[in-house]
């Protein structure tokens, strides 16, 4: 088992939870900041010790991560720096390369890891992987010893590139860019067939020539409709990593607009695609 450590999870949301639980599964404190937070965040926190502020949390911990919606992880940074925390930082949130690097020097690059998760919040072992990259992403690794969540550092030599030390990064946007923009698009396609009139003929044809995109409609539908309002920012992180590659960004700002329409949807039961379809054009037809 790894040196037992004082972990602080900010927050333990759906996804912050089964971090939090690994780390618990893996012999370590861990602590959360519970002023402010809903009944339901509690019940999600139970094994995790509360503390009534961020700075309260900081000069108890010995490393900090940060597990909330990307638009949120730079002013999260910012306020854990500003209370003087002096151990590690690991953001494991859904970033561009370049928004990683801008968190690295607010921290400090050598308190900083670099995270990414693929994944769904880790129930079950096998599930979901957690990416580390910098110099201090093999030692973070080995704090995940037990329970569902896997831990993988990235390579990294002394003195390695920026490049390397935001891999995890730049993994998580790679393989989001497809997994959460093909939803995007999936929807979008079902929304452009009903504006035009034409969504029984798409359904049929596909029966014919596409089966299983009827079926994934409806699945990526019920998949999506309520976590939509994060996907927003995760998309427009994509896009600033494809304009910073030189690479066309266009698509994933486009995705971003459609997972925006669909943040009406927030908190309310998975919605059937008809629903998602609805909020989707609402915009347009107003």
């Amino acid at each position: 088992m790894a040196l037992q450590r004082n972990i602080g999870v900010l927050h333990p949301g759906a996804m912050g939870a089964t971090v939090a639980q690994t780390l618990l599964d893996s012999g370590h404190q861990v602590g959360w900041v519970s002023a402010n937070r809903s009944a339901e965040t509690a019940q999600r926190a139970r094994g995790c010790m509360p503390f009534d502020s961020l700075d309260e949390i900081a000069a108890w911990a010995d490393a900090l991560i940060s597990v909330c919606p990307p638009h949120g992880a730079v002013e999260l940074a910012e306020r854990v720096h500003a209370t003087g925390f002096t151990g590690l930082y690991v953001d494991a949130n859904a970033l561009a390369p370049s928004t990683s690097l801008k968190i690295a020097e607010i921290i400090g690059t050598g308190a900083y890891v670099d995270g990414g998760i693929i994944g769904p919040p880790a129930i079950d072992a096998g599930t979901t992987r957690l990416y580390l990259s910098g110099q201090h992403g093999a030692g973070v690794a080995h704090w995940f010893s037990a329970g569902a969540l896997k831990a993988v550092a990235l390579p990294f030599d002394v003195g390695g590139s920026q490049q390397q030390q935001v891999a995890a990064s730049m993994l998580k946007m790679s393989y989001a860019a497809y997994s959460k923009g093909a939803s995007a698009l999936l929807l979008s396609v079902n929304a452009l067939a009903e504006a035009g009139g034409v969504a029984d003929a798409l359904r049929s044809e596909w029966a014919i020539s596409a089966p299983d995109l009827l079926k994934r409609s409806e699945f990526t539908a019920k998949m999506t409709s309520g976590k939509a309002w994060r996907f927003q920012g995760e998309m427009l992180e994509i896009s600033e990593t494809y304009s910073n590659a030189g690479l066309p960004d266009d698509f994933h700002a486009g995705a971003a607009a459609i997972y925006e329409r669909m943040s009406q949807l927030k908190d309310l039961p998975p919605q059937a695609l008809d629903a998602v379809v609805a909020a989707i054009l609402e915009r347009s037809r107003s």
